[in-house]
């Protein structure tokens, strides 16, 4: 479950139109479902600067689960989960999001953590059988 894009060396990701770079990875950046593909219009661009990088739920898990909110601080994987440090709005309490990869569903802690390191101590601890 892996998508490849181009990726400018500032960071930006191929739009659609081949010539802009996107903030964000989205639906509307070019993505690719195979390595080879990729290449391919990576080779036949004018600014041959893009690199190709693979595009997971590890990675980028905001562009697989639609439901996550907020920004991502940290994500690792458990069991077929992907278990993330959100922030669901600036200056909002942090909390822990479960994404299940096979039903796409998210579902937040009920806990809530006032400082990062509360929830970095919690997130590296963090299991399956824990309170949701």
């Amino acid at each position: 479950m892996s998508l490849f894009a181009l990726q400018s060396p500032a960071g930006g990701f191929l739009d659609e139109d081949l010539k802009h770079f996107n903030k964000i990875f989205d639906d509307w950046c070019v993505h690719f479902e195979s390595l080879e593909d990729a290449q391919l219009i990576a080779d036949s661009l004018e600014h041959k600067t893009v690199e190709i990088i693979e595009i997971t739920p590890l990675s980028y898990p905001k562009y697989f689960f639609h439901k996550l909110q907020g920004n991502i601080h940290a994500t690792r994987e458990i069991e077929g989960n992907i278990i993330c440090i959100v922030e669901p709005y600036m200056g909002s309490n942090f909390r822990i999001a479960v994404c299940n990869l096979e039903t796409k569903s998210v579902r937040l802690t009920s806990k809530r953590y006032k400082s990062a390191l509360g929830v970095e101590g919690a997130f590296s601890n963090f299991t399956l059988g824990q309170e949701l």
